[in-house]
C-alpha cells in the first residue's frame, strides 16, 4: 500500500466534507485536528480552493469546542478549521461554545446542562441522537 503524506490526507478529508456541507448532509464539518497553527493555516490556500468550489465557507478555529463528545486531547490545544455553508450554522457552534463558557463560569457545567453541550454541537455535526449518546457513553476520556 502506498503511503499517503498527512497533508494529502487532510486535503481529502477536507474536500468530502464540504462536499457533504454543501449537499446538506452536514450542517458544519471539521476538519481534523492540527497540532499547531502553521499546520492548520498551511491547509488554509486549498480550504479556500475547495469552498469556491463547493460554495461552502470556512471558520479559523482556535479554541475548539470541547464536549463530552470526543475525549478531550482529540481538540484540547488543537487547531482546526470549521466548514459551513449558511452563517447561522457557524453562529450557533459560537452560540454552544459560549453557552458552555457561561455554565462554566456558574460552575454549572455538570450533568445534564453538559450533556446538552455535547448533544446539540453532534446534533450541529449532523450526527443521529443514536450516535451521539454512543459517543458520549463511549468517551473514557473527559476533561
Amino acid at each position: 500500500m502506498k503511503t499517503i503524506d498527512e497533508y494529502s490526507y487532510q486535503c481529502g478529508v477536507i474536500d468530502c466534507f464540504n462536499e457533504m456541507v454543501r449537499a446538506g448532509l452536514k450542517k458544519i464539518a471539521l476538519s481534523h485536528p492540527t497540532d499547531s497553527v502553521i499546520q492548520r493555516d498551511d491547509l488554509l490556500p486549498f480550504s479556500r480552493e475547495i469552498c469556491r468550489k463547493y460554495k461552502t465557507q470556512f471558520y479559523v478555529e482556535d479554541d475548539p469546542l470541547i464536549t463530552d463528545l470526543f475525549p478531550v486531547s482529540l481538540n484540547r490545544g488543537k487547531y482546526n478549521i470549521i466548514f459551513y455553508k449558511d452563517a447561522a450554522e457557524l453562529q450557533e457552534y459560537l452560540d454552544i461554545k459560549s453557552e458552555k463558557k457561561r455554565l462554566l463560569t456558574k460552575n454549572l457545567y455538570c450533568g445534564k446542562a453538559r450533556t446538552e453541550i455535547a448533544l446539540r454541537f453532534g446534533r450541529l455535526l449532523s450526527y443521529p441522537d443514536e450516535g451521539i449518546l454512543h459517543l458520549i457513553q463511549e468517551n473514557r476520556e473527559l476533561e
